[in-house]
């Protein structure tokens, strides 16, 4: 690995950004908008980037891994989810809807949670070893509410998030221009300056988790549970 001046290398960590806009390509995403920003400071630092958007993929509805073994006819999800395994930092984008994630998000999240009871080589769930944020755009409050919904959602699926791990846009409340509209949003000091925080946070955890082997494996592993390891819970004496 190759070191800056800076004393960190994050060219071995690979990113998947998945943005969960309503609109297909090739219309203009605001959110993908700002994604980009945070993916210019990945790929920056050499990070390997790959951005999806997942309204444009043949994704079905469902909380299994593969939905065509439950009635649909195609589902584009088991390819998503190898991207996802292969990636070491998760970055879910969503515009704001009635002050909630999009639908899209909604999906996303539930996908995601149709694999989380797979096991990694370590016997924890799968998605430990992984670091998650996310990106917000609007038009009126909700950043930080959206933000609470994904983030409490990916750790609970056992990924890390690091401090500062949501970055967002909004403007006045009702209807007015989005995020890039004309320029608006862009130079905004507080969203650039979170925008920027989350994508090095993101990469700090990464590479803290990747040096060592990912997240500790002992207390948490799935499979020594089911064995009948239960550290911290001693099976109580019959009499």
């Amino acid at each position: 690995m190759a070191t800056d001046e800076s004393g960190f290398d994050f060219s071995d960590l690979r990113a998947l950004y998945i943005n969960c806009t309503l609109k297909r390509s090739p219309e203009q995403s605001h959110t993908q908008l700002l994604m980009d920003k945070s993916i210019a400071i990945m790929e920056g630092q050499g990070v390997s980037l790959e951005s999806l958007r997942a309204v444009d993929l043949d994704l079905a509805t469902g909380v299994w891994p593969d939905m065509t073994e439950h009635g649909w006819k195609t589902d584009a999800w088991p390819g998503i989810f190898e991207k996802v395994l292969a990636a070491d930092i998760l970055v879910i984008g969503s515009p704001i809807w009635l002050g909630e994630k999009s639908s899209v998000c909604t999906q996303l999240i539930e996908r995601l949670y149709g694999n989380s009871s797979l096991l990694n080589d370590s016997g924890q769930y799968a998605y430990y070893g992984r670091t998650g944020g996310c990106i917000i755009t609007g038009n009126e409050d909700g950043i930080k509410h959206c933000s609470m919904s994904i983030l409490y959602a990916l750790q609970h699926l056992g990924y890390v998030v690091p401090p500062q791990a949501d970055a967002g846009w909004i403007g006045e409340a009702g209807p007015g221009p989005s995020y890039g509209d004309d320029g608006i949003g862009v130079d905004n000091n507080f969203t650039n300056r979170n925008t920027t925080f989350m994508a090095f946070n993101l990469m700090h955890t990464a590479r803290m988790l990747k040096d060592n082997g990912g997240f500790p494996a002992y207390g948490n592993q799935r499979s020594e549970w089911d064995a009948g390891c239960r550290p911290g819970n001693d099976n109580p004496e019959h009499r």
